[in-house]
């Protein structure tokens, strides 16, 4: 048998919720770490004051091989179809409500949000309330898309809104016709070229992602052209919706000399007869495996969180043009900025998560003078590692040192599910208040012989014995100058052991340990 083999693509239309479908639904949710999602609908007119109901929804699982056996049925990725407008809701309501905020399992979508707040809706209207109000961790294929070509291009590049199919075009070399997609889906039953097409506008983000991570996971994280992307080998999973005539062409185009190449997959419309033995339909209690250090660098870098808020619940309506917000509204916005990004804990570096107890922070750009006064009593306070990194960069850096990143930036507080009790919002404007309010917070603890015990140039802490006037000297040739006026007297020097920084107790060192002595309040 070829060692290459991959068992074909699964699809599974499920319409209720005591049929095998649903058993094998059930098992592959507890199974899969990475799950696919889209949706579909009657098309609406646009002056429909009424969200649409969502008629199918379509999941792409991939399964976390640690829990798979080649001997298992569910052991390579599978296609779901879910009928919502024949099963009760109420049936599957807790099932996607535990994969959407799972943290162990991935979810894609290529633009998702607006799927969501339909699929919320929809639930919301048989009775099941609250509908679905978050989805997490999520990567959106379009972000991702964009920020590669950004990458590719070495310099930032207008959002560009391409579609779906473009960008399987360009990554998967595979045109998809989206003459399916306006069709009417609320009907019953549904044709075997609306299967395939939902299946596989589901299953190619999965295509899309694997590509993504192959070329991401490279070092340097280089790209020379986004059509290099094609050399890597597809899931089996499309291949014969391709090829089948009466389907397939109906579906996608490729182009005629390469679609051998390009496309390699299997599919299946004959569903399994037999449900799994000894899977419960109603499981409440999940146990997966956590995100592989692969998938969290991912999510890390490029993940997001949908949010649905209350506006998002009810239709749009047209605004008439130059309504400006009031100041009334603007008031409020102040407000509850202020009393987001409140401390819950416990930090990093707490014992009870095996920390080492020695507090640990990352200063952004905005609170850039903290990480001096930090220092300056003895606490590790780091700065970005290049001098204009994105949000995700600073993400990155904080989770990867172990620190809680400090900002006034309350947009970086939307990351917080990324780096669980990482990120804290500053809300005093001055440094010495901005001190103060630190050292409440996270209730460090200050004592007189920590200050000025660090390296307030570059953080690195200072040699052990101090250094005399003579291997200061020798110390400082070629690199730092010791003014004449020190000469003559009996000083003691410090060298930072980072950046070999000299620092001596002149009359500047009694100032600042003072200011500070009186800023901590360590007299009282």
């Amino acid at each position: 048998m070829d060692s290459n083999y991959q068992k074909p693509l699964r699809i599974y239309l499920v319409s209720s919720p005591d049929s095998p479908e649903f058993s094998h639904l059930s098992r592959a949710l507890t199974r899969s770490n990475l799950i696919a999602f889209d949706a579909e609908w009657k098309p609406i007119r646009s002056h429909q004051h009424n969200f649409p109901i969502v008629s199918l929804l379509q999941l792409a699982c991939q399964f976390d091989r640690r829990l798979c056996s080649d001997s298992d049925e569910l052991n390579e990725s599978a296609a779901f179809l879910l009928d919502l407008s024949s099963i009760p809701l109420s049936s599957i309501w807790k099932l996607l409500k535990e994969v959407f905020v799972s943290p162990d399992v991935l979810k894609l979508g290529f633009k998702f949000k607006q799927d969501l707040i339909y699929l919320s809706s929809t639930f919301c209207l048989q009775g099941c309330e609250p509908g679905f109000d978050r989805v997490e961790p999520y990567l959106d294929i379009a972000s991702i898309y964009n920020y590669l070509q950004h990458k590719q291009h070495g310099r930032k590049l207008p959002k560009e809104t391409k579609s779906l199919a473009t960008i399987c075009k360009e990554v998967l070399g595979i045109s998809l016709s989206k003459e399916l997609q306006c069709s009417d889906w609320s009907r019953r039953p549904l044709t075997e070229e609306q299967k395939a097409y939902a299946a596989t506008d589901a299953h190619c983000l999965l295509e899309i992602f694997n590509s993504f991570q192959d070329k991401v996971s490279q070092e340097g994280n280089s790209f020379s052209n986004i059509a290099e992307l094609h050399s890597f080998d597809l899931d089996r999973g499309l291949k014969e919706i391709l090829e089948n005539p009466e389907v397939g062409n109906k579906i996608i185009t490729t182009r005629v000399c390469d679609a051998l190449d390009m496309v390699r997959a299997t599919a299946s419309f004959q569903y399994s007869q037999h449900a799994a033995d000894g899977v419960n339909c109603r499981i409440s209690h999940r146990t997966r495996m956590p995100l592989d250090e692969s998938f969290s660098k991912m999510v890390r870098k490029y993940g997001e969180k949908l949010l649905l808020r209350e506006s998002d619940r009810a239709p749009k309506m047209s605004k008439k043009k130059g309504k400006r917000q009031s100041s009334a509204g603007v008031i409020l916005k102040g407000k509850q900025l202020d009393n987001i990004g409140d401390w819950q804990g416990p930090p990093p570096w707490d014992l009870s998560l095996g920390g080492n107890g020695c507090p640990k922070f990352l200063c952004d750009v905005m609170v850039e003078g903290l990480a001096k006064h930090l220092r300056c009593v003895g606490i590790d306070a780091a700065i970005p590692n290049s001098k204009k990194p994105e949000s995700r960069e600073l993400i990155d850096q904080a989770y990867k040192e172990k620190r809680v990143l400090l900002t006034r930036d309350a947009k970086l507080l939307k990351h917080q599910y990324l780096i669980k009790n990482q990120i804290y919002r500053v809300k005093s404007l001055l440094k010495n208040e901005q001190l103060l309010e630190v050292i409440e917070t996270f209730q460090l603890k200050i004592s007189e012989d920590q200050l000025m015990s660090r390296c307030t140039k570059c953080n690195g802490r200072f040699i052990q014995k101090p250094l005399s006037m003579e291997e200061a000297v020798e110390a400082a040739k070629g690199f730092q100058r010791i003014p004449d006026c020190l000469f003559d007297k009996n000083l003691e020097f410090w060298q930072c052991i980072d950046c070999h920084q000299l620092y001596w107790e002149g009359t500047q060192y009694h100032n600042a340990v003072q200011k500070f002595i009186n800023v901590c309040k360590l007299s009282e």
